[in-house]
């Protein structure tokens, strides 16, 4: 990361502490909205945190560890959740389609390029779409491998465009 680069991210995470009064009593909004701009709480950014509201480190490691919605790893620009919910053997077709695709595998969730991070959750609340996936806020239902391929065709096309 470049020297700029890290004075900018700064410079936001300090316009998210200052908006919430650099109080520890606001930890997970301050956590949220540093995640929603960088897609994970890298380590220095943990400390960051702590240091800026005068609480340790581990105190803010444990809060971000705790709740399952924060990551400690880079995410992709485009996070596709697929329900792992019934019926299991599309879910596991699907799964395969995006795995093989993205190059990606159960151990290895988020592309190179930090593009597409796949992660299977419990419930969409979409259960009359099944199988269904979603693709940041995007849903797609009834989904097959081949329609699943589309998708990230699709999005890989719109991409491409847009970086011309």
């Amino acid at each position: 990361e470049t020297t700029q680069a890290m004075i900018d991210h700064l410079a936001a995470v300090n316009k998210i502490l200052e908006k919430n009064n650099y109080s520890e009593g606001r930890l997970i909004p301050i956590l949220q909205e540093v995640q929603a701009v960088y897609k994970y709480l890298s380590k220095d950014m943990i400390s960051y945190v702590a240091t800026s509201i005068g609480v340790p480190p581990s105190r803010v490691y444990g809060v971000a560890t705790f709740y399952a919605h924060f990551s400690m790893q880079p995410k992709g620009k485009y996070i596709i959740k697929l329900c792992d919910g019934l019926p299991r053997q599309e879910v596991a077709s699907i799964l395969h389609a995006l795995y093989e695709k993205l190059k990606l595998s159960d151990e290895k969730r988020t592309t190179d390029d930090l593009l597409f991070t796949v992660e299977t959750v419990s419930c969409l609340g979409a259960c009359g779409l099944a199988p269904v996936m979603l693709v940041n806020d995007s849903v797609h239902g009834q989904m097959t491998p081949e329609k699943t391929d589309a998708i990230i065709d699709q999005v890989i096309a719109e991409e491409k465009a847009a970086n011309q």
